[in-house]
């Protein structure tokens, strides 16, 4: 017993040691890429990309289900963005409420008797619709699919531009974020074949006519801790994983693609929980069959708000579905692991997702139960146990703070001291008990994806309202 329980905490003291370094690791490549890529900002001026006929058109493909309270601030806001190549493929997803009414009274729609040829599967399209009063806005009205991936594949097979850029209809976008996320594409546009741009926390900020007004933090502990997660997910983990070509997940909320390849691999795989992950793995692949020299990106400062989820049941779905996708795309993706072809995904940034994300909260809690038995028996002594706790506290709290500051210093989109040291706080707060459920959530999530329950649960929203309602 005493042998098991040595050999058990030892394996769960070097995993967090080695998960610890590697966080460390990322934040160091990520505060040294952000100031590399604000030098590079500096020499590139946005205003000759809006101005310039000769750049690469885009396609933004935002799928609507059921958005009849937001959709016309929604595609207004699309049509606004700086972009002088720019179509907008809105995809009504099946709504059974006035979405496809709203923008019909809004955007004078008139159908179109145009061919679809349905290159990624998707159901049953009913209709296509042209805008009088801007020809850029197209809506494809469909039965509802299921599934985000259903609907955006719908939009993919109408779309006519080199580029297309999925978004999510509820979220808020800066007006130059296009502009900011083409700079990598347009300073190496053979190479780079995808970009993703960084999703900020919408709650608390004040908007107005569906558009930020000013970036405040929000009021509920719950959602400044997600705050914090996505700093830490975004501009640490992301630019880090980037700048060794090996990113794995380009946000579902906005990311830039080329079309041709998107199609190539089929679209998006209308069965996959994560489709947004499940997407660029299967570019991996095809880029790496190939043998193809290619780059995929990511900029930290093109800026596109969501909500957040506001109460413990909305987070605890959404986090379990995000177990559940990453296991359903690396089970998927297994036949990778180790193989020479696929170089550095196949060799270190697949075995890192196994290791330090799946695995990591059953990792965790068996070395909570382990180590805290030890402790009592006496195996372990006490003092050891306390520095140990101490440590892992300590190293994560670092980490924590480190992605507030390095926003903080960098970006700035915080203006309010009180805001940044609100932040700061809770990076002291964060690890308990807001860890321990969270790697309660991603239990849920692998029970669900291994007993076969990939049933979509949509998570309570409020949608674009102000900052009081929010």
């Amino acid at each position: 017993m005493n042998v098991f329980f040595n050999v058990s905490n030892h394996v769960i003291f070097w995993y967090y040691v080695c998960s610890n370094i590697s966080y460390l690791v990322m934040l160091i490549v990520a505060l040294k890429t952000s100031a590399a890529h604000q030098r590079r900002l500096t020499s590139h001026n946005l205003s000759w990309i809006k101005e310039s006929p000769m750049v690469p058109s885009v396609t933004i493909i935002a799928p609507a289900h059921n958005e009849e309270a937001s959709i016309r601030v929604a595609v207004h806001n699309l049509l606004e963005l700086d972009y002088p190549e720019l179509e907008v493929v809105i995809v009504n997803d099946g709504s059974d409420d006035r979405t496809l009414e709203e923008m019909r009274e809004e955007f004078h729609l008139r159908p179109v008797r145009g061919v679809y040829v349905p290159v990624a599967p998707s159901a049953k399209v009913r209709g296509l619709y042209r805008s009088t009063l801007d020809s850029r806005l197209l809506v494809v009205d469909k039965r509802n699919g299921g599934n985000k991936a259903d609907a955006v594949n719908a939009g993919l097979n109408v779309a006519t531009s080199t580029y297309v850029c999925i978004v999510d209809a509820d979220s808020v976008l800066e007006r130059d974020a296009l502009l900011r996320i083409m700079v990598p594409i347009l300073a190496d546009p053979e190479r780079v074949i995808a970009v993703g741009g960084i999703i900020r926390v919408l709650n608390g900020s004040e908007i107005s006519g569906g558009q930020i007004r000013r970036v405040r933090l929000p009021r509920k502990s719950i959602e400044v801790i997600q705050v914090i997660e996505y700093l830490r997910a975004f501009l640490i983990g992301r630019e880090a994983w980037a700048q060794g070509n090996m990113l794995t997940v380009i946000s579902g909320a906005f990311g830039l693609f080329r079309t041709d390849l998107v199609r190539a691999v089929g679209g998006y795989r209308c069965h996959a929980i994560g489709e947004d992950f499940d997407l660029v793995a299967r570019l991996h692949r095809l880029m790496l069959n190939q043998g193809a020299k290619y780059e995929i990106k990511f900029v930290p400062d093109p800026m596109c708000w969501t909500e957040a989820p506001s109460d413990l049941k909305s987070l605890g779905r959404q986090r379990a579905r995000w177990q559940s996708g990453l296991m359903d795309v690396l089970w998927s993706t297994r036949d990778m692991l180790f193989r020479p072809r696929y170089g550095r995904i196949g060799f270190f940034a697949l075995p890192y997702l196994w290791i330090f994300e799946m695995f990591a909260p059953v990792i965790e809690i068996v070395g909570i139960a382990t180590i805290l038995t030890s402790a009592i028996l006496g195996i372990l002594s006490r003092q050891f146990f306390l520095q140990f706790l101490l440590f892992g506290y300590a190293f994560a709290t670092m980490i924590s703070i480190g992605s507030v500051l390095q926003e903080e210093l960098t970006y700035k989109r915080y203006n309010d001291w009180q805001d940044v040291v609100r932040l700061v706080t809770y990076c002291f707060v964060e690890h308990f008990p807001y860890r321990q459920m969270h790697m309660i959530w991603r239990l849920q999530g692998t029970w669900r994806f291994i007993r076969g329950d990939h049933e979509w649960k949509p998570l309570k929203r409020k949608g674009m309202q102000s900052a009081d309602a929010l």
